[in-house]
């Protein structure tokens, strides 16, 4: 009896994120269930990864490209374009998801328990699975016009990557627990992620951003979306651009060196506080759900 009882754990008194990797055939059952739920009854099923993407993709070249000539402004303009939108794609999926995770799951919190953390961070493996997909066809895009990057671009890549993941955890794991509490969390994600696209130069130049804010420009360079942004810019776009179109494009300076390390340092403290709130408002989540 001793035995066992020292086995029992109060809520959100576990390890947190640590629960996670030690509970990793659970993380798998959960992402298959969140993928085949997402597509049930769905004739394209995970075609729609690619559709959705193209479709917004169309517009937003159409309406700036075309229409207000930034093509002009930036050689290749559809490989810049979609190289920043595959990015924000995931970025908005994992954080809009991971919000509602807790509270799409309620049945399954109300009767057994689990690290819950495990909810949040699956929808993150999840946006993974149809970002990957996206980014294969920017790819082969990309070696159509002549993609030929460098082993530290293809780092640069990971890195960014890694940057907004946990960007994205840090921020599903605390709107994700206060919108247990708070229904109007979801509202307000919402609109985080209608100005996320806006926020980092996936549409625009990073140089117009400059100009336009003056010395405010330095929050605009710490936001790890903008860093992740320009990097891939940088290893996907800036590759496939010709001798003479190379001088015309002015990188951020310092992107590697010194807002790559501000952007994951940013984007570990959100991660920390995340989880933090998170631990402190888990203990209740089944009584409020």
């Amino acid at each position: 009896m001793t035995a066992a009882n020292n086995d029992l754990a109060t809520p959100g008194s576990g390890r947190g994120l640590l629960d996670v990797y030690s509970n990793r055939f659970l993380l798998k059952l959960l992402v298959r269930k969140e993928i085949k739920v997402r597509y049930r009854g769905s004739v394209l099923g995970l075609l729609w990864s690619y559709v959705k993407p193209l479709m917004q993709f169309m517009i937003y070249f159409v309406a700036l490209g075309i229409f207000l000539n930034l093509q002009k402004a930036a050689p290749n303009y559809a490989i810049y374009l979609f190289s920043g939108i595959v990015l924000i794609n995931f970025f908005t999926e994992t954080l809009g998801n991971a919000t509602r995770s807790i509270v799409d799951n309620r049945d399954l919190i109300r009767k057994i328990y689990l690290p819950r953390e495990l909810f949040p961070v699956s929808t993150v493996w999840v946006s993974a699975a149809h970002f990957l997909p996206q980014v294969l066809i920017l790819v082969g895009a990309c070696f159509i016009v002549g993609w030929a990057p460098s082993l530290v671009q293809l780092l640069a890549v990971i890195a960014a990557f890694i940057v907004v993941a946990i960007l994205g955890t840090g921020l599903g794991l605390l709107f994700g627990a206060i919108n247990v509490y708070f229904r109007d969390s979801e509202n307000i994600v919402d609109m985080i992620l209608m100005v996320v696209t806006w926020a980092s130069p996936v549409l625009y130049l990073w140089t117009m951003a400059r100009d336009a804010l003056g010395p405010w420009f330095v929050l605009y360079q710490a936001n790890p979306m903008t860093v992740a942004v320009e990097i891939f810019h940088w290893a996907f776009w800036f590759p496939t651009l010709k001798a003479d179109q190379v001088g015309l494009v002015e990188l951020p300076p310092g992107l590697l060196s010194l807002w790559l390390p501000v952007s994951l340092a940013v984007s570990l403290a959100v991660l920390f506080a995340g989880q933090l709130v998170f631990r402190r408002l888990a203990v209740h989540f089944a009584q409020e759900l």
